[in-house]
């Protein structure tokens, strides 16, 4: 029955330590700001992951509060200066930011993109029905994000619509 319960676990100390960790992630937050748990980028996603293996590695294993507190501090603070360096330094942002790739462009499916992308047809599909288009001419445009996530702009009815330019601003249409 060891593997249920053991005696010798430290139940108590994982929960303060789980009440301080999470103390040190809500003070950082409030500090660094919201968008330190954002996903705009595939290196957010990254360090976001990161910071939820070094909390689970502290609560679990021998590793110090105050080990993990600024292990966690670190990370935050590289999310940080990314986000603020990428404001000055556009090529940073390109180089470790993967730009939006058009999957389709109104009812015309990229396929070109999708290959680039390593994304199946099937897969679309399944985006397409999820934002509830029925035909393909309710679409507008799909775009993978660089989060890895795939938006789907579409007409509410059968009147014509377009996607403003700037909503496309900095998607590329070829990959």
């Amino acid at each position: 029955m060891d593997w249920i319960y053991n005696i010798k676990d430290p139940l108590v100390e994982t929960m303060l330590g789980s009440l301080l960790l999470f103390i040190v992630v809500i003070l950082l937050t409030r500090i660094i700001g919201l968008r330190s748990f954002a996903k705009f980028t595939a290196y957010d996603f990254a360090f976001t992951i990161a910071i939820g293996s070094i909390l689970s590695s502290t609560l679990t294993s021998s590793t110090t509060i105050v080990h993990g507190s600024v292990a966690i501090a670190s990370l935050l603070g590289l999310t940080y200066i990314f986000s603020t360096l990428q404001k000055k330094f556009p090529a940073l942002s390109s180089a470790i930011s993967n730009k939006p790739l058009l999957l389709m462009k109104g009812s015309e499916i990229l396929d070109e993109n999708l290959k680039k992308a390593r994304i199946e047809k099937s897969q679309l599909m399944a985006k397409l029905r999820e934002a509830n288009v029925s035909q393909f001419s309710q679409v507008l445009a799909v775009v993978l994000e660089s989060t890895g996530a795939i938006s789907v702009l579409h007409k509410s009815s059968d009147s014509e619509q377009k996607v403003d330019s700037e909503i496309l601003e900095g998607v590329r249409e070829t990959p």
